[in-house]
């Protein structure tokens, strides 16, 4: 078992399943855990901060990072890059924290290939119906990118049976909690 595989949880699932509030909730309550900020091209949101909700790039920024092999994994996702820097990582274990990721399907089985120790946990809404509702209650989005993200959710929802767990969101704090206990339980 790797030192950096032990130390790596993985979250993936659908935009707006509420993955991003349920990883706040676990850094809040517990220590040990520390977020590994993602690599994005996307525009910033008017309530993000740079290098702490993402670390945001241009696209020629980005390429330049993919061609020096500065990228753990990386995507193309409804059109913006999104990516794992390795220095990201690294070094958070290095300070003996267990680092999460929060990635979508096809960088969650990247980083299995490389750490197949990781521990990996696909977080999902409770419905499609719910998942409608949180992404048009975010008021962030236009109606033609809900559609694309609820046509990328069904797909996505067709990969959870990789994962090694999979975690309904119903209740924030609840699903924090079972993730810790997931890793507890594991590690």
């Amino acid at each position: 078992m790797s030192e950096i595989g032990k130390n790596l949880v993985v979250i993936s699932g659908p935009s707006g399943c509420g993955k991003d509030t349920v990883v706040k909730h676990i850094l809040k309550t517990d220590d040990r855990f520390v977020l590994s900020v993602s690599a994005t091209t996307r525009p910033k949101r008017p309530t993000e901060t740079d290098g702490v909700d993402y670390i945001f790039l241009t696209a020629p920024e980005f390429i330049g990072k993919i061609a020096g092999g500065e990228f753990l994994e990386h995507t193309l996702y409804c059109g913006n890059y999104y990516g794992t820097l390795k220095s990201q990582i690294e070094q958070k274990v290095a300070d003996g924290k267990v680092v999460v990721l929060v990635i979508e399907v096809e960088g969650a089985a990247n980083v299995k290939k490389v750490y197949p120790d990781a521990l990996t946990i696909f977080v999902a809404p409770p419905s499609l119906e719910e998942l409608e509702r949180r992404l048009r209650n975010r008021g962030t989005e236009g109606d033609d990118v809900i559609k694309q993200r609820l046509f990328k959710a069904n797909e996505e929802l067709g990969f959870k049976s990789s994962y090694d767990y999979i975690v309904e969101n119903n209740f924030v704090e609840q699903c924090a909690e079972s993730i810790i206990n997931i890793y507890d339980n594991e590690k």
